[in-house]
């Protein structure tokens, strides 16, 4: 066993292995000081809810109370490592600031109360906007952290009780676009491949996807395969010189929102040069003429010049792109939230489509997801979808789901496309959503442009809820807050980005008076009196392998069939990707492999939408199209961003994540060695931007968007000139005495109201801004406001230690590869 600093060195030690070699073994153990392994009372099986890879662990318990955590060697996910925040983040739990008792407001302040007042108030306003307004008063806005059975619940009593379209999650900030661009060339939700990809690949492209610090287990994957024997190429396409960009074969760095203009080029130069697959795009796939007709004003050189990559870096992405035999890519926030972000997704399909690279070893597309649970939010319902993947313009697919749920079919809400959050927003705003319920996010730090967000959520005429474990900036806004026990405190599943469905089971008692979520959304139906069409209540359950029992018959025969799932099946070993049924007992390592897809015009969860306008593709049209269920080949046109730099603000911001950190610091801000690690808010300027400017590491910067200002202190580092970087993680909860106004450090401050118009992302990387010093790093106030426009920054991974305790054990394990 080796002892290492996790914070220092985030991805451990080096495993080699080579292509078509299993993954080695390394387990990876965090304990509270002085606890051992034999001291601890029990293990608890589960996995990280703080980032999408699923990571399977087990919770030390000692003397009733969490005491650490150790990887699960046997799980296919991660072959028992553990990142900075599965090591870690779990101290949260602990933290003296939890919520343990409901919250009411009186006389502008909030105050204890018991549960059945609260609860009372809250079912209470709820019928009565019901009575008065209809289900259209009222909304629910949840996240990407909860578990299946809570999710399913929630979508059952919001869609098939109270009969109100207005459901979203706060996976449309990080993982709409991945659902959507999988709808636009599949024609269903579902990652088509498997972590296990990189076990095989010869060449693995990531666009727009630090993998490095949002997946650092997975890029610990990476790391162990460029360790070992013939090490597979790297793709890099990122703005900032990240991690990845610094292992990768190449590296692009295009300007924000010139996505599609660089994918299109590429397609350009794969179909030039003759590398497609025309046998495989004859078989499976529509659209071919179009994609190619479209892409042939696409030559390297026009991107080069819109994307400012040079012409020869781009033809050398191309060939890798063009000549791998087994390609794997990757996509995350750097093309889902920038501009025309569904468009680029599917390029990125696109590509292996034309190259028949889906279906096999080393084959693989993952539209990546930001949050834990965000494939569950999806396929659940609760993101406004209908549960099991169905589709809402099919009659037959509603029809079902009301056999499922018996209800009728009006009852569930398909006139229109689902509400998105970003739209929810305005009804809100306009006074037509009169109730909101917010559980497990915090919008008032995470969505854009924060001064509207607050006076949205502060209006007197909304009734707001919030269902959280801390007291965070939304909920203190609220007019209930419900007191929630999170992981660790609760029992369920939930499924990582490649469909791996793993069970979390309770380990400890939740604090004071906390409830598990799905609790709370039984006892909201049974105060509705929701019933179904025999009078019967409509949730017929209370806990949650009773909940996941229902949600598995809602699955059946859907792409995402859980139907051969157990809570039984998934303890003791690995997690077990879906489908899984009686023709997949062991689960499906990849889809698509026989060149079928879940796209049958009676059978799709989605029909598509127009990548210009969003408006849905109608089914007559779908079926003309696409009438045996192919893959589609969806082109895109390049359009220009709609905010561009200007005289006044001559930089494009750009925000993001840091490894330390998740979502808006709620659980990683209280956690010792992830706190110390990243304490507060920088800005990332380029090094030739911060020379020309007179400026060094430290100093304070201003920056400022037609929205806002941020102050920030400056890093220095590798991102392309133009461009400016702030990670999104920081608001106001640990700034005692300061107001938003008074301290600006979140960076949604400055980020603009826009989104995609296929999967209603918004927009975070496409905002127009000016920077200048305030004061250098010792204090001193700057002689004079030193303002720049034309160059700027990037972050790596902080040069800093983790403070305290950040060594974590490693055992390493020669099983299934080369050392």
């Amino acid at each position: 066993m080796a002892k290492i600093d996790r914070i220092a060195e985030p991805w451990g030690t080096r495993t080699p292995y080579a292509a078509g070699q299993d993954w080695p073994t390394r387990v990876d153990l965090y304990l509270d000081e002085g606890v051992t392994e034999a001291d601890v009372d029990h293990w608890a099986q589960s996995a990280s809810i703080l980032h999408s890879n699923g990571d399977a662990l087990d919770i030390a318990v000692k003397n009733g109370r969490i005491a650490g955590v150790r990887g699960r060697a046997v799980d296919r996910v991660n072959r028992g490592r553990l990142g900075p925040k599965d090591l870690f983040g779990w101290q949260a739990n602990h933290s003296p600031d939890r919520l343990t008792r409901p919250l009411v407001r009186r006389d502008g302040e909030l105050v204890e109360t018991d549960w059945d007042t609260a609860m009372g108030i809250v079912a209470g306003r709820a019928k009565e906007l019901l009575e008065q307004r209809g289900p259209s008063s009222i909304g629910f806005y949840t996240t990407g952290q909860l578990f299946l059975e809570e999710y399913y619940t929630l979508a059952l009593l919001a869609h098939g009780g109270i009969g109100t379209n207005h459901v979203d999650g706060n996976t449309r900030l990080c993982t709409a676009t991945a659902a959507e661009a999988l709808k636009q060339s599949f024609a269903s939700d579902g990652q088509p491949g498997s972590y296990t990809d990189i076990d095989h690949a010869d060449t693995i492209a990531l666009f727009g996807h630090n993998m490095a610090e949002t997946q650092t287990v997975l890029w610990t994957r990476v790391l162990d395969r460029l360790a070992g024997p013939n090490p597979p190429r790297v793709l890099c396409v990122d703005p900032r010189e990240t991690p990845v960009a610094r292992a990768a074969t190449l590296h692009l760095a295009p300007r924000p929102g010139t996505n599609v203009m660089l994918m299109n080029a590429l397609l350009h130069e794969i179909i030039a040069k003759g590398w497609v697959d025309e046998d495989y795009v004859s078989r499976c796939a529509v659209g071919y003429d179009e994609l190619r007709t479209m892409t042939e004003s696409y030559t390297v050189e026009r991107a080069a010049e819109v994307c400012g990559v040079p012409a020869d870096d781009l033809r050398e992405a191309a060939r890798l792109l063009g000549t791998a035999e087994r390609l794997l890519s990757t996509v995350l926030q750097g093309f889902y939230q920038s501009h025309q972000a569904t468009a680029a997704a599917v390029q990125v399909n696109n590509v292996h489509i034309v190259r028949g690279m889906l279906g096999k070893p080393g084959c693989g597309v993952l539209q990546m997801n930001g949050q834990p649970t965000a494939q569950n939010t999806r396929e659940c319902g609760a993101d406004g979808d209908l549960p099991g993947l169905r589709n809402w313009s099919n009659d037959e697919h509603v029809a079902d789901l009301a056999r499922v749920w018996n209800v009728e079919p009006q009852q569930i809400p398909h006139y229109s496309p689902p509400t998105h959050l970003m739209q929810m927003m305005r009804y809100v705003e306009d006074g037509s959503i009169r109730w909101l319920h917010v559980s497990g996010t915090n919008p008032a730090v995470s969505l854009p442009e924060l001064r509207r967000i607050r006076s949205i959520l502060s209006q007197d005429r909304l009734f707001l809820v919030v269902q959280d474990i801390f007291l965070t900036e939304t909920a203190q806004l609220a007019d209930v807050v419900l007191p929630a026990a999170t992981w660790g405190e609760k029992t369920g599943t939930f499924t990582n980005v490649d469909r791996t469905v793993h069970l979390s089971e309770k380990a400890v008692e939740p604090p004071g008076e906390a409830r598990p979520d799905l609790d709370i959304f039984v006892d909201l139906a049974r105060r509705l009196e929701l019933k179904d069409k025999d009078g019967a209540p409509l949730v017929k359950w209370s806990r949650p392998e009773e909940a996941f029992g229902a949600w598995k018959e809602c699955s059946r025969g859907r792409p995402c069939d859980y139907t051969g799932i157990t809570y039984d099946k998934l303890r003791g070993g690995s997690g077990i990707q879906w489908p899984c049924n009686d023709e997949n007992p062991e689960g499906t390592e990849r889809l698509y492999s026989d060149g079928k897809f879940s796209a049958a015009p009676s059978y799709c969860e989605s029909y598509g939408r127009d990548l210009v306008t969003g408006a849905p593709v109608e089914p007559t049209e779908y079926r003309a199209m696409n009438p045996d269920g192919k893959a589609v080949l969806k082109a895109a046109e390049y359009l220009p961003p709609h905010e561009l730099p200007s005289d006044e603000y001559p930089f494009q911001l750009i925000t993001g994540r840091t490894l330390y950190h998740f979502h808006t610091r709620t659980k990683t801000g209280r956690a010792p060695q992830l706190q110390a690690a990243a304490p507060d808010v920088w800005v990332e300027v380029s090094a030739a931007e911060a020379e020309d400017a007179g400026w060094s590491e430290g100093d304070v910067l201003k920056v400022t968007t037609p929205r806002g200002s941020v102050t920030a202190r400056l890093r220095v580092g590798g991102i392309r000139s133009g461009v400016l970087f702030l990670p999104f993680h920081y608001g106001y909860w640990d700034t005692t005495g300061h107001a938003p106004d008074e301290l600006g450090r979140a960076a949604n401050e400055l980020t603009v109201t826009d989104w995609d118009p296929a999967s209603k992302q918004p927009l975070f990387k496409t905002a127009a801004a000016r920077v200048e010093r305030v004061a250098a790093g010792d204090g001193t106030p700057a002689p004079a406001p030193t303002t720049t426009g034309s160059r700027p920054v990037s972050p790596g991974v902080p040069a800093t230690t983790g403070g305290p305790d950040a060594r974590a054990v490693e055992e390493l394990h020669a099983t299934g590869g080369a050392r």
